[in-house]
């Protein structure tokens, strides 16, 4: 959450030549606000939505998948990406994530309202072990988004480059 993933996401599917997939995108265009989702159906029914769009983007063209924050913390997620996909951990600081939230329109039911630091590093302390599971760690965000993005196009071509798998 605020870490780029959107961004540099797109600019990382021009550089490699494939499309670019929101996993939110997906979800709201199916069953609207990510807000009203949270409301009606609980965290719960959430990631059981977000699954499914995982699932639906996996069996596409292979592709850049930005997902939600949260994703990796649903385990048959988690999974399906730890068999399906090279996973990469865009690293930002909370401070720089909390600014980023703040300048946002974009509710952001996990933080409980008003994003804190408080809130982010709590958010991100329980949440980073999972993300330290990703195949690439790519530290940031102190370079441009076209900077990062050949970067981590270098890194997932050396991976497949080393027969390393991926959907």
């Amino acid at each position: 959450m605020g870490c780029g993933k959107t961004t540099i996401g797109k600019v990382l599917a021009r550089e490699l030549d494939v499309p670019f997939v929101d996993t939110d995108d997906l979800i709201i265009a199916r069953h609207g606000a990510i807000a009203e989702i949270f409301a009606r159906r609980g965290h719960d029914g959430f990631r059981a939505l977000e699954l499914e769009a995982v699932r639906t983007a996996l069996a596409g063209p292979p592709a850049v998948l930005a997902l939600g924050g949260g994703a990796v913390t649903h385990p048959p997620t988690r999974e399906l990406l730890a068999e399906r996909s090279l996973r990469i951990y865009l690293e930002v600081p909370a401070e720089t994530i909390l600014t980023r939230l703040r300048h946002s329109k974009t509710v952001r039911p996990v933080l409980g309202g008003y994003p804190t630091l408080e809130r982010v590093r709590a958010l991100m302390a329980a949440r980073e072990p999972l993300y330290r599971e990703a195949d690439l760690i790519v530290p940031g965000p102190y370079r441009t988004k076209q900077t990062f993005a050949r970067e981590i196009a270098a890194r997932v071509r050396a991976h497949q480059d080393a027969g390393v798998a991926q959907a």
